[in-house]
């Protein structure tokens, strides 16, 4: 089975450093490549620290991890994601973010200036996408926390203007970002899905409460259909009244209801009184479905747009890979695909719907990175998906003993990763989960993306 071949790539990885091989859990190597540096572009995934700032910081966090050196409590619990795992195992420095800094709210510590820092080449920035400056955190999105969200193709012409306009040659250059990209798109649509659906909704309310209400309040008089014409004007009229209010609609009707003939009971409030309660019922029960339908409507007209919009990033980003960093003297790139985004605690919690449009729009960033980036011997095209969805169907055989529950419990930034630490994890060990929050990996798990990194660079002939 696939699961199984995944597994063994993995526990090959880890078998080799007992045996001097190359592994990303330590041990001492014998190199077929000697790296001169680690280069790293991308998203909160391999993000080492740019946000370890002001507020950040001061709550023990910085990485999108199980943040802070746990190793006493398991050995697992090392703080560090695959980037630093990699140039570990390869001798390399430790990383460093070439930028930190945050633009958010002053009075809440989101605010420190941002700071390059010469040396260091760890570029990926939480919340970043691929072209867009715009993602997830970032001060344009009203967020408090004020993320940068330098997207890739800045960050690797910041590189470039530190490195004389190309790269060495000997570098390992690794390359993860789409993930943004998924979650920015896929946040539009669902706030524009709920503003049809509650401009579908109110309307469709509006008019079930004036027909329900007429129709009761009409249903006493001498010639219910004439009562009920001139109580329809009556709440048409009023409903359109500059500065009028449910209160003013409802005393319009009874008004009109009560002038005519035979009718005059209905102003007591003991009369209309319950038949505004029935109105206001059947308003929300129509309102609500006719809504839930003309949101779901706009989001499944609307779907398709994002898939072409995910196939154009990962394009992008193909493009980027070949003409930027290959282009420019690359000769050790790693790209890593984007994970199965469907089956984090993120996408689980949306609407059957919603998990097909993600595969979607992951599969169209996926193969169009692929296919963008052909068959290049300077690119290592590594399949996270694949593996990321098979941990998440067949846990066991990697070790993870959850894969559907956050690690990191409530928080100064509710129950972000960013700032997820020793002291705020849930009860119990979760020493073995896969995620650390909605969307972020443990410790334990980038240990596993790190191990098959570097299975597919042995494979690939580069170790």
């Amino acid at each position: 089975m696939r699961h199984t071949n995944f597994a063994l790539a993995l526990l090959t990885a880890a078998a080799l450093t007992a045996c001097g091989g190359s592994s990303p859990t330590g041990g001492d190597q014998t190199l077929k490549t000697k790296f001169s540096a680690q280069v790293s572009f991308g998203d909160s995934l391999s993000d080492i620290g740019t946000y370890a700032v002001g507020i950040v910081k001061a709550s023990g966090g910085g990485q999108y991890n199980i943040n802070g050196d746990n190793t006493a409590k398991n050995t697992v619990l090392t703080g560090k994601n695959w980037t630093e795992l990699l140039a570990a195992q390869f001798g390399l420095p430790a990383p460093c973010p070439a930028q930190t800094g945050l633009e958010g709210d002053p009075s809440k510590g989101m605010s420190v200036p941002i700071t390059n820092h010469p040396g260091c080449y760890n570029y990926a920035q939480g919340g970043s996408r691929v072209t867009n400056p715009i993602g997830p955190g970032n001060k344009a999105t009203g967020s408090p926390l004020g993320q940068m969200t330098v997207p890739v193709v800045t960050q690797v012409a910041s590189h470039l203007a530190v490195s004389g306009g190309k790269f060495k040659g000997d570098e390992l250059v690794t390359v993860l970002a789409g993930g943004n990209d998924v979650l920015m798109q896929l946040g539009q649509l669902s706030a524009e899905a709920t503003a049809a659906g509650k401009a579908e909704g109110d309307k469709v309310g509006a008019q079930t409460f004036a027909i329900s209400l007429a129709t009761q309040l009409a249903a006493g008089a001498t010639n219910p259909m004439t009562a009920f014409q001139a109580i329809t004007v009556a709440i048409a009229t009023e409903s359109a009244r500059p500065g009028r209010t449910d209160q003013s609609v409802v005393q319009a009707a009874v008004t009109a209801a009560a002038t005519q003939p035979g009718n005059m009971a209905v102003a007591s409030p003991a009369v209309y009184g319950p038949m505004v309660v029935k109105a206001q019922a059947d308003a929300t029960a129509a309102g609500t479905a006719a809504g839930a339908k003309a949101g779901a409507d706009y989001a499944a007209a609307n779907g398709p747009k994002l898939v072409a919009a995910l196939g154009t990033a990962g394009a992008e980003l193909a493009a980027l890979v070949k003409t930027q960093i290959v282009g420019k003297g690359a000769n050790f790139v790693v790209v890593n695909n984007v994970p199965d985004v469907a089956n984090t605690p993120s996408g689980k919690a949306q609407s059957a719907a919603a998990q097909e449009l993600i595969k979607a729009m992951v599969n169209a960033f996926n193969t169009q990175l692929k296919n963008g980036l052909g068959d290049d011997p300077r690119i290592l095209y590594v399949d996270l998906f694949s593996v990321s969805h098979d941990q998440a169907i067949n846990p066991a055989p990697y070790g993870l003993t959850n894969v559907t529950t956050p690690a990191c419990g409530p928080n100064v930034l509710g129950t972000s990763s960013l700032v997820c630490n020793a002291s705020n994890v849930i009860a119990g060990d979760v020493s073995h989960y896969m995620f650390a929050d909605d969307v972020h990996p443990t410790p334990f798990e980038y240990s596993l993306v790190a191990r098959y990194v570097a299975t597919q660079m042995m494979i690939k002939g580069w170790l």
